[in-house]
C-alpha cells in the first residue's frame, strides 16, 4: 500500500480517538453480567439503606399509633422528699388510726423522716369520633409512602447500574477498534521510513513532519482515552461498592442490541399507572392527609375515655388515718376510676386545624393528578425515544454492511490494480467510522430500552425475573 494512503488513514484514525491505552496495572478483576451487576447494586446500595431506615421509622410510627388505642396513658410517678414526725402526747388515749381526734398530736420538725410517694394513671379512649382511627390510617399509609419510596430508588439504582453497564460494554467495544489503528499507525511508520531511506522521491520532509505531529496528538488521545476508560471502570465500581483494587469488567465482549419487542405505547402507560412509585406515593399521601382531616374534625365532638389512678404515700413514724374527711398527706392510700368527657371548646382554632388538613389534602390532590400527567409524558417520551433509537440502529447496521461490502470491492480492485487508492482510503475510513457509530447505536438503543420499562415502571422486575430480553 503506499505511503500517502497509510499516512491519510493514521491521520483520522488518531484524530477519531481510536487509540489503544496503556495497559492497566495487575488488579484483580470481577466479572458480571447486566442482572448481576444491578443485583449486587440493589443489595449494597447507600441510597437504598437511607430509604429503607426512613421505612422502618414510618413502620415504628405505625405501630405507635395503634398500641395507642390501649391505654393511651398510662405512667408510674413518684415523689422523694423528707417530711416531719409526729409528737404524740403520753396521756393519748386515742389509736393510731384516729390520732386526728387528739387535737394536742403535732408535727414534730425536728424529727424529720423519708417521705415516698407512688403513684400510678391510666387512661383509656373509649369513643372518639374517628381520631383513634384516622391516627392508625395516617401511620399505615405513611408507611406505603417510604416503601413507595424505596421502589423508587431501587428503580433509580438499577436504571443507573444499567447505564453504566452498558457504557462499559460501549467503551470496551470501542477500544477493540484500536487494534487497526494501532496497526495503521506501525505500518505507516515502518513504510515512512523505509521509503526516506530507500531515497524514494515520492517522500520528503513534509511527510516526516506530519507523521511527527500526529504522534503527539497520538500522545494526547492516549491520555484521554486511558482516563476516560478509568472513569468508566472506576464509576460501575463505585456502583457496586466494591474495593479499589476490584476492577469491573463485563462477562461479555459483545455489545449486542438487546433482543426486545416493544407492545404498544398504551401498554406501557397502563404499566406506568399501576407501577409507578411516585404515583404509589402520591395515592398514599392522599389516603393519609384524608384520614388526618377526620382526625381535625373530630376535636368538634367530646371524647369519651375511662380514668383511674392509685396513689401510696408512706413516712416512717406515721399512721394512716382512714376518715374519709381527714387524711394524713404524709401516709396514705387512694384510688379512683370513672368516666370522663373531654371536649375543646377553642372553636376558632379547631376550625382553622380543620382548615388546614383539607388544604394539605388538597395539595397532594393536586401532586397526584401533576403526577400521572408527568408520569405519562415521560412513557411517551421513552417509547418514542426507543422508536428513534432503534430507526437509528437499523440505519446504522445497513450503512456497516454497505461499508463493508464497499471496502471489499476496493480492496480486490486496488489488488488487481484496477482501484483507486483515494477511493480505499475512503472506503476504510468510512467502514471504521461506521463500526464506532454502530456501537453507539446499540449502546443508545440499549439505553433506549432500559428507559422504558424504567418509565413503565418494570424494569426492576424485569432485570429480577430475567426477562428483560424477550
Amino acid at each position: 500500500m503506499p505511503h500517502r494512503l497509510l499516512l491519510r488513514m493514521l491521520c483520522w484514525c488518531a484524530l477519531l480517538g481510536w487509540i489503544r491505552p496503556s495497559p492497566l496495572p495487575a488488579q484483580d478483576t470481577l466479572r458480571v453480567g447486566l442482572a448481576e451487576a444491578v443485583q449486587r447494586a440493589l443489595e449494597h446500595s447507600p441510597e437504598i439503606g437511607q430509604a429503607r431506615a426512613d421505612l422502618a421509622y414510618a413502620q415504628a410510627r405505625s405501630r405507635l399509633a395503634r398500641a395507642s388505642r390501649f391505654l393511651t396513658e398510662f405512667q408510674a410517678q413518684t415523689a422523694h422528699a423528707a417530711a416531719p414526725g409526729l409528737i404524740i402526747p403520753e396521756d393519748n388515749t386515742y389509736p393510731t388510726d384516729a390520732l386526728y381526734l387528739n387535737p394536742d398530736v403535732r408535727n414534730d420538725w425536728d424529727d424529720l423522716r423519708p417521705f415516698n410517694r407512688v403513684e400510678i394513671s391510666a387512661l383509656q379512649p373509649l369513643w372518639t369520633w374517628g381520631e383513634l382511627g384516622g391516627n392508625i390510617r395516617a401511620a399505615q399509609q405513611g408507611v406505603a409512602v417510604e416503601a413507595a419510596a424505596v421502589a423508587g430508588t431501587r428503580r433509580a439504582v438499577a436504571r443507573r447500574t444499567a447505564e453504566l453497564y452498558y457504557n462499559l460494554l460501549l467503551t470496551e467495544a470501542l477500544f477493540r477498534l484500536t487494534d487497526q489503528a494501532r496497526d495503521i499507525l506501525d505500518r505507516a511508520r515502518d513504510e515512512v521510513q523505509r521509503l526516506l531511506d530507500e531515497g524514494d522521491p515520492d517522500v520528503d520532509d513534509a511527510d516526516l513532519f506530519q507523521l511527527q505531529i500526529t504522534e503527539q496528538e497520538y500522545r494526547r488521545r492516549v491520555v484521554e482515552v486511558t482516563q476516560r476508560r478509568l472513569t468508566v471502570r472506576s464509576a460501575l465500581r463505585r456502583q457496586l461498592l466494591l474495593p479499589d483494587h476490584v476492577v469491573v469488567d463485563a462477562d461479555t465482549s459483545v455489545l449486542a442490541p438487546i433482543a426486545f419487542t416493544p407492545d404498544s405505547l398504551d401498554t406501557y402507560l397502563a404499566l406506568a399507572l399501576a407501577h409507578r412509585d411516585e404515583l404509589a406515593q402520591a395515592r398514599a399521601g392522599l389516603a393519609a392527609r384524608e384520614a388526618l382531616v377526620e382526625v381535625a374534625r373530630s376535636d368538634y365532638y367530646p371524647k369519651l375515655f375511662l380514668a383511674a389512678s392509685s396513689a401510696v404515700t408512706y413516712t416512717a413514724g406515721r399512721y394512716r388515718q382512714p376518715n374519709p374527711y381527714v387524711g394524713d398527706p404524709f401516709r396514705g392510700r387512694s384510688a379512683r376510676a370513672g368516666v370522663g368527657l373531654r371536649l375543646k371548646l377553642n372553636w376558632p382554632q379547631v376550625r382553622a386545624r380543620v382548615q388546614q388538613a383539607q388544604a394539605q389534602r388538597n395539595e397532594v390532590a393536586h401532586q397526584l393528578e401533576a403526577a400521572r400527567q408527568l408520569v405519562q409524558f415521560q412513557v411517551e417520551d421513552a417509547y418514542r425515544n426507543l422508536l428513534i433509537a432503534r430507526a437509528a440502529l437499523q440505519a446504522q447496521d445497513e450503512a456497516l454492511r454497505l461499508s463493508r461490502e464497499w471496502l471489499r470491492t476496493e480492496q480486490i480492485n486496488f489488488d488487481l490494480d484496477l482501484g483507486d487508492t483515494e477511493n480505499l482510503v475512503d472506503a476504510a475510513r468510512t467502514n471504521l467510522e461506521l463500526q464506532a457509530t454502530y456501537y453507539e447505536a446499540v449502546r443508545d438503543y440499549n439505553v433506549a430500552v432500559i428507559r422504558l420499562l424504567d418509565a413503565a415502571g418494570v424494569l426492576v422486575d424485569r432485570l429480577g425475573n430475567g426477562t428483560l430480553v424477550d
